[in-house]
């Protein structure tokens, strides 16, 4: 296969879309990801509406899973096959979010990850986990 896989687009277009950046992947399975809570991704109460958040932690969480699975010398693509969300406080707009993502245990075809997101004053907004389906890519 060619250096460039065009089937994989990075940055994937949720993260170009909702202002994304993986600021560390240098442990394999661990990624950091951060996002400006902005006022597009309101609900009436002015805080970020759950669907943001939960594609936040999806997408700190599948990187995870593909460094941890670069690791092992597999060329995978990662798919989210379940996740559960917990919101645990509001992310209000104009804060600085930071998703901490790691893959707690996994295999050949599956992986278990786990997420937390933390506003720019160190508390925690969701925690999440999710099992991830790993597909051979040649």
């Amino acid at each position: 296969m060619a250096a460039t896989d065009s089937r994989v687009q990075v940055p994937a277009n949720c993260e170009l879309t909702l202002g994304m950046v993986c600021v560390d992947k240098t442990q394999p399975g661990r990624t950091v990801w951060q996002m400006l809570a902005d006022e597009r991704f309101a609900n009436p109460a002015g805080s970020v509406q759950g669907g943001f958040l939960a594609a936040f932690i999806d997408s700190a969480m599948g990187s995870a899973t593909v460094t941890w699975a670069r690791a092992q010398r597999q060329k995978v693509f990662s798919a989210n096959a379940e996740m559960k969300v917990s919101y645990l406080r509001p992310a209000r707009v104009g804060s600085t979010l930071t998703c901490t993502a790691s893959v707690v245990s996994g295999g050949n075809r599956l992986l278990f990850a786990e997420a937390e997101v933390v506003d720019d004053g160190g508390r925690a907004v969701a925690r999440a986990s999710s099992t991830y389906l790993l597909t051979p890519r040649e």
